[in-house]
């Protein structure tokens, strides 16, 4: 049975740091893909980083600088650090596995407010 599952969202002041954990379970994890996505109120879900088996990474442009998405083939687990923390980026975070067939976690609440 495949799971993925996200931590270490919660609360944060504005410029403040988090980072979120992805373990993945069930899957040959060094073979996948892996991302990070969120979704805020009323919008849809966006992607934030990915990571292919290999290492190369790619982000979207409101993030770059600011998050660094990483992985540990031996934890099975994907990291997304995330640094200088807007209001906007207030969210519900999620972690996808990707190969052949997609698997979704149930996501981390990210608040970031004063």
């Amino acid at each position: 049975q495949v799971q993925v599952v996200e931590s270490g969202g919660g609360l944060v002041q504005p410029g403040g740091s988090l980072r979120l954990s992805c373990a993945a379970s069930g899957i040959i994890f060094s073979a996948y893909a892996m991302g990070w996505y969120r979704q805020a109120p009323g919008k849809q879900r966006e992607l934030i980083a990915h990571i292919t088996p290999g290492g190369t990474t790619n982000y979207a442009g409101f993030v770059k600088g600011r998050f660094t998405i990483s992985r540990d083939n031996a934890k099975n687990t994907v990291y997304l650090q995330m640094n200088s923390l807007k209001a906007e980026d207030t969210a519900v975070y999620y972690c996808n596995a990707d190969r052949t067939t997609n698997y979704w976690g149930k996501g981390t609440r990210v608040t970031v407010s004063s």
